[in-house]
């Protein structure tokens, strides 16, 4: 059966119904076509497509499986959230830009081969870049530029990597199939997809973009980002890369590194970067493992996290908008003057840190069984500390550094109507997930194969995990040791990049300038001079050059007793020789005849 209508089509509407409108009929679109994008998704039937004919290529745009139809729930619930929570906006650019973003994300969750993926995937990197820069300060434009220049090079290599494939392999090569065999076989092809994936999904080493980004966005840019282009990445892996176990390994790290640096960083934004990379490799180490349930729990997961994380970056927004402060150092007892946020953000610290009846719960628990179950011992107890750790920064921290914690004085208003409509839409989901996890499993493509999370062994091991991260929260507070809110710069793996790129532009100014000055050198100087002397006095030097070797043999006779200046000045005036003239013309003449007549 045939697709009618894209699946994006009702966001991509709003979105250039909402570049035209102006106030609160732009905010409207916000809400009105996510809605409407929603019940159309639920709609669709599994196993329907649709085609479309570009440039002489077919393109299969839509396929609808049950993972494509899972996302396309989770993206217009999220672009419905983040649209409530951003209803006050009156910028025509963020407002239009959010909803095509969600468009592109929906897009690519329904790619059916390899070009329609590349177009959305590109859509990605241009719409989101705008909630970045709607901030308007010099910090944010230089972020969403490093933003822009990976995403755009990750198109770039996603491209790249098709046309490998597509070179080797044909037309069979733009199918979305799994590549998991092709990349273990060391296909180039595949390898260059998996990076421009991996740079998406925030890989180690290719994550600054993520933090950098997110963290100079508007107040209510990092809700948008966090629900799409990392989870574009995630559903990506899952339907080209299950089971590769580079993977387990890539995922295992991902998980790991950010604990220490969120547990030291000062921007509480900039600690739920480090969070959500924590949480993305959780994922991608239950895609690597590679069974039904493992892929399930990394489906699930990604699920649940768009819900509590974008809950988590709602209220930060709710702080920075009604503060414009999001330091912890500079942050502390707002639980006073905004009781309903920090309601909220509790919500989502509890889920996030996996506590049983909340979301984060039912998800990342189906990861850490897997791992245990399929053997690899050494990243289960890696999960478990990335547990223990997600505790410490983001359902400890977060909370207790924005609301509590010391006095900072600060009194701020509660936050907007519609800010507090959008967490608490986000809470209740929070709840409703970890208590009826059920819901969530029967949409999963293999129905979570009739997993259980709340047996015994999960629900004890989690509590003790969570137990003994509060305890050493406090002992670590109470002696001193716990890392104080400070103000101060952390440096990441961006001081690599910012150092080379630096000695790259010193290098690249000394050689070109260099070069150019070397040009300008000998084209304009030496070479100008040459030829402005040559033009000036070259039919002198020409006429000189011809008569020397006819005077040495005797045939011409130079008068020189008027010297070499007479003769320059002679020559410089076309006064020559009656004989030399006639030479030159009979020459000429049979070179003439012998061209014809040859």
């Amino acid at each position: 059966m045939e697709v009618g209508t894209h699946p994006a089509t009702a966001l991509l509407i709003g979105g250039l119904a909402a570049a035209v409108l102006r106030g609160r009929f732009a905010s409207l679109a916000l809400i009105i076509a996510p809605l409407f994008g929603l019940g159309y998704v639920a709609s669709l039937d599994v196993g329907t497509s649709s085609t479309i004919h570009l440039f002489g290529y077919e393109i299969l745009g839509v396929v609808v499986d049950q993972q494509a139809k899972l996302f396309g729930y989770l993206f217009h619930i999220a672009a419905l959230v983040a649209g409530i929570y951003s209803f006050h906006l009156r910028d025509p650019w963020q407002v239009s830009m959010s909803l095509l973003y969600a468009a592109t994300a929906v897009g690519v969750a329904f790619a059916g081969d390899m070009l329609s993926l590349f177009l959305w995937w590109e859509g990605l990197a241009i719409t989101s870049v705008f909630q970045i820069w709607g901030r308007r300060t010099k910090q944010a434009e230089e972020a969403g530029f490093r933003y822009l220049f990976f995403h755009v090079g990750s198109g770039l290599l996603l491209l790249a990597g098709i046309l490998v494939r597509y070179h080797g392999e044909g037309a069979d090569a733009l199918s979305l199939a799994p590549l998991t065999t092709a990349l273990e076989g060391g296909d180039l092809g595949a390898l260059l997809i998996l990076l421009a994936i991996g740079i998406k999904a925030a890989f180690p080493g290719l994550h600054v973009w993520l933090k950098d980004g997110y963290a100079e966005a508007t107040h209510s840019g990092p809700v948008w980002l966090c629900a799409f282009t990392t989870k574009c990445a995630v559903c990506m892996l899952a339907r080209l890369f299950p089971g590769a176990e580079v993977l387990i390994t890539i995922g295992g790290v991902m998980a790991m590194f950010p604990i220490f640096y969120a547990v030291i960083e000062n921007d509480l934004r900039r600690v739920l970067c480090y969070s959500k990379i924590n949480q993305i490799g959780f994922m991608v180490v239950g895609i690597g493992i590679g069974t039904e349930l493992a892929i399930d729990g990394a489906i699930a997961h990604a699920f649940t996290h768009v819900i509590y994380k974008g809950l988590l970056f709602m209220s930060m927004g709710a702080v920075l908008f009604r503060t414009g402060e999001i330091r912890g150092s500079h942050l502390g007892g707002l639980y006073k003057s905004m009781p309903w946020t920090t309601g909220f953000c509790i919500v989502g610290a509890a889920s996030i840190s996996a506590f049983p009846l909340f979301s984060g719960f039912v998800s990342k628990s189906i990861i850490i069984t897997e791992a245990a179950r399929n053997g690899h011992l050494l990243v289960w107890l890696c999960l478990l500390f990335a547990s223990a750790g997600v505790f410490h920064h983001a359902g400890i921290k977060i909370p207790f550094f924005a609301f509590f914690a010391h006095d900072s004085g600060l009194r701020p208003k509660e936050a907007p109507i519609n800010m507090l409509i959008a967490m608490g839409i986000s809470s209740f989901l929070c709840i409703f997930l970890g208590c009826n996890p059920q819901w969530l499993y029967d949409m999963l493509p293999n129905g979570a194969a009739g997993y259980h999370p709340y047996d015994a062994t999960h629900v004890i091991t989690q509590i003790e995990i969570l137990l003994f991260s509060a305890l050493a929260f406090t002992l670590l507070n109470l002696w001193g040791k716990y890392p104080p809110e400070l103000p101060s710069v952390n440096l990441d793996a961006d001081w690599i990049y910012r150092k080379m790129g630096r000695g790259f532009l010193a290098f690249g100014e000394s050689f070109w300038n260099g070069l150019n000055d070397r040009a300008h050198a000998f084209f304009v100087g030496s070479m100008t001079d040459r030829v402005c002397l040559f033009l000036k006095k070259g039919h002198v030097y020409t006429m000189k050059a011809l008569y020397q070797p006819f005077c040495k043999a005797g045939l011409l006779v130079q008068d020189g007793s008027k010297g070499e200046n007479h003769f320059a000045k002679r020559t410089a005036l076309g006064l020559h020789p009656v004989g030399w003239t006639a030479l030159f013309c009979m020459l000429f003449f049979l070179g003439f005849l012998l061209l014809v007549f040859t």
